[in-house]
């Protein structure tokens, strides 16, 4: 099977190393951006030839799109204008209600399933590519019963050779999750980030004092601007919904601390620590 990789970054990357190690792709054919990032993915062995999108698409059976949400308005139509009934096109995004409107009247829409492989690094670009990063991981496949049932069976199969777990889902429903177990970790690593930075102007006290607890909260602080930007924008409302809640609890605390209330402070911690029901 021949597959196209539009984007070859740490999604993108992972997906056609893996996908080529387990068997699953005969070959790999990407596109990129920029000349620069197309030759370090052939150097590190990511693809086995970088083109242009319209002969990448002319020669796979598959196409991964896996490029910042900003680009999906132009890209997508772009591909689906130029599949056949024989081929399918994914993506790998982090949002789906908003643009999954955009699309669903071109005429092969059928050919499309919307997917997120739920795993990834505070890394970007071909060298943060890593084999093995989909290992029993979460994927969302959404709005399934738009697409076509061979194009599903396809995609169930590739994701099923990452050995990943399905999940089944509306593209609102998505989305609404996304933000709580995502989206608003990602805001917090940046506002705490934002908070060391503009309080500790000293850098090297930071990297000094920062303990593994501080590590790994601002790890994705990280992140690249070019990828989270246009997510939040995209699900802005159900991440709105969230950080207001968040915002809200953290008043709570800061009220507490203002009024000495350890007792309080202490059954909200108690209470926090419910999140070990759910995430062990």
């Amino acid at each position: 099977m021949n597959i196209a990789v539009i984007g070859v970054g740490l999604i993108g990357g992972s997906l056609a190393i893996s996908l080529k190690e387990n068997g699953f792709a005969d070959k790999i054919i990407g596109v990129g951006r920029t000349e620069k990032s197309m030759d370090k993915a052939l150097a590190l062995g990511l693809i086995d030839e970088k083109t242009d999108l319209n002969t990448a698409v002319d020669q796979s059976d598959l196409v991964i799109l896996a490029v910042p949400m900003s680009a999906y308005d132009k890209l997508l139509p772009e591909i689906l204008d130029q599949v056949n009934d024989k081929q399918v096109v994914i993506e790998v995004g982090s949002t789906k209600a908003a643009f999954l409107k955009k699309i669903a009247t071109h005429k092969n829409r059928h050919r499309f399933v919307a997917t997120h492989p739920m795993a990834g690094t505070e890394y970007s670009g071909p060298e943060a590519a890593i084999d093995g990063l989909f290992d029993e991981k979460c994927c969302v496949l959404c709005d399934t019963e738009e697409s076509d049932a061979d194009a599903v069976a396809l995609v169930e199969r590739m994701y099923k050779s990452l050995n990943m777990k399905l999940v089944y889902l509306n593209s609102e429903a998505h989305d609404t999750h996304a933000a709580y177990v995502s989206h608003i970790s990602h805001i917090s690593s940046f506002a705490l980030a934002l908070t060391v930075l503009e309080k500790e102007k000293e850098e090297d006290r930071i990297f000094e004092l920062a303990s593994g607890g501080f590590a790994s909260t601002v790890r994705l602080a990280k992140s690249s601007p070019a990828m989270w930007a246009p997510i939040f924008m995209e699900n802005r409302y159900n991440v709105l919904d969230v950080l207001y809640e968040m915002i809200f609890q953290l008043k709570k605390m800061k009220q507490m601390l203002i009024d000495h209330d350890e007792d309080g402070f202490y059954e909200l911690i108690e209470k926090a620590n419910e999140i070990k029901k759910i995430i062990k």
